[in-house]
């Protein structure tokens, strides 16, 4: 039995229905709202598992999943030495958003990452401890500050409404992911210019860790719907 862990509720989910029976393959939960089963149609031997967004990542790395559809950038952030634990199938073309850092928009000498490098260093020096940055994505965010060179901050964990941090002076700056920029912009934050810190999108995944063994057929069926080579894993 192969089992692919998809997103149990929201857009994520129907879009992956969606992309799945585009391809042959129909998905669908079972019982009532808040039962978390489903079943699969159109290949044999696939069990449906629903979970969190959140969960899949974590799921494919234990290998108690074999495929998973997820965002990118969680994969990125949850597990450390990402490649060496999950396989990238597909990128399944929905759920763009983008991981930025922003800062308050009255900030005018900030535009760039250089900018808030010099910002930081000099809040130090002003206040006595670092410019708090609020996020939920703290390995991405540490990973891409280091790699710019940038050392006079700390990360200060954010899981509700980012945005917020800042007005509630919790935090000077976020790092969020984002698709419209409506959200920043109602609280008075502007992204720096020197692009995002990772584009993501829903991607098909498939564990390195899983025991391939008896899941070996439903996979090359599975893989011959959707258009895709059995992953070498």
């Amino acid at each position: 039995m192969l089992k692919i862990g998809v997103p149990s509720k929201g857009r994520l989910m129907e879009k992956t229905f969606d992309w799945f029976e585009a391809r042959g393959v129909t998905m669908r939960k079972t019982g009532n709202e808040r039962e978390y089963s489903g079943e699969v149609q159109g290949v044999s031997g696939v069990e449906l598992v629903l979970l969190s967004a959140g969960e899949i990542p974590r799921e494919l790395a234990a290998g108690r999943i074999h495929l998973g559809v997820t965002g990118s950038d969680l994969v990125r952030d949850k597990l450390a030495d990402w490649e060496g634990q999950v396989a990238e199938l597909a990128p399944l073309g929905f759920g763009h958003a983008d991981l930025i850092i922003a800062v308050p928009a009255c900030w005018i000498d900030v535009d760039s990452i250089d900018d808030l490098d010099a910002a930081a260093a000099a809040f130090r020096a002003a206040h006595g401890f670092r410019l708090r940055i609020a996020t939920k994505y703290h390995r991405l965010v540490r990973e891409y500050l280091t790699e710019q060179g940038v050392a006079d901050y700390q990360l200060v964990d954010s899981q509700g409404a980012t945005e917020g941090t800042v007005k509630n002076l919790t935090a000077e700056a976020i790092a969020d992911i984002t698709s419209t920029g409506e959200t920043l912009r109602a609280n008075h934050l502007k992204v720096l210019a020197d692009g995002p810190i990772h584009q993501s999108q829903a991607t098909l995944y498939a564990s390195r860790g899983a025991d391939w063994v008896a899941a070996a057929g439903p996979m090359a069926a599975l893989a011959a719907k959707l258009g895709l080579a059995v992953p070498a894993l």
